[in-house]
């Protein structure tokens, strides 16, 4: 198994970990609760297998990415209802799952030889995308857009660090460990320091 792939099984589990706490929190069926992880596992690495057109697209070739997420779904299905806050448990393992697949998104496009901003933004969409499925689908604020946190932003600067280490010293996994370093350092300190971007105010008028 290569590292790319590693990493791609292990942001597929998480996500679908957070996906399935979202379901028991809406208090889903079984079959909810395997959709909603599904959904969040492949749904950012499904859209950057598209734009880079990689046929077949990585859990089509591989099913067990699939099976990976069921046995998430139902870990959760039996076991959610231990966790004493299964929204802090959802915010912090989506942490985890974003750093992840950030580096999995970037070490796909760099094995595809893809331009510099390309490695950027796919790492950047297979981390984000998957969390907006879901918070979409569930009718939840998205937590990528939650106001001012470092969601995006640290996705953006983790997948840019992952290059410029591939870039300037030909290193692929120290590269991508860099960068999962990275995000999860950033998306962290938001959560836990209250690190924010500054956000958008309207001034009033002129008479």
């Amino acid at each position: 198994m290569t590292w790319v792939a590693f990493l791609d099984y292990g942001s597929v589990f998480i996500f679908a970990l957070t996906g399935a706490l979202v379901a028991s929190r809406a208090q889903l069926d079984p079959i909810g609760f395997l959709f909603i992880a599904a959904l969040t596992a492949v749904g950012g690495g499904t859209v950057r297998d598209v734009l880079l057109d990689r046929n077949p697209v990585f859990w089509i070739a591989q099913p067990s990415y699939l099976a990976v997420a069921a046995m998430s779904a139902i870990l959760v299905f039996f076991t959610a209802h231990l966790l004493e806050s299964r929204l802090k448990t959802l915010i912090w393992l989506d942490s985890f799952a974003l750093a992840i697949a950030v580096a999995a998104g970037v070490g796909v496009a760099i094995d595809l030889e893809q331009h510099a901003a390309i490695i950027v933004l796919m790492g950047v969409i297979t981390g984000c995308m998957g969390g907006l499925m879901r918070d979409v689908t569930m009718g939840e604020v998205p937590l990528v857009l939650k106001q001012g946190e470092l969601y995006v932003s640290a996705a953006f600067v983790g997948a840019l660090v992952a290059w410029l280490v591939h870039r300037y010293f030909a290193l692929t996994f120290e590269a991508l460990l860099a960068g999962a370093i990275m995000v999860w350092a950033l998306r962290a300190g938001s959560l836990a320091f209250g690190w924010r971007l500054p956000t958008y105010r309207s001034a009033p008028p002129k008479s």
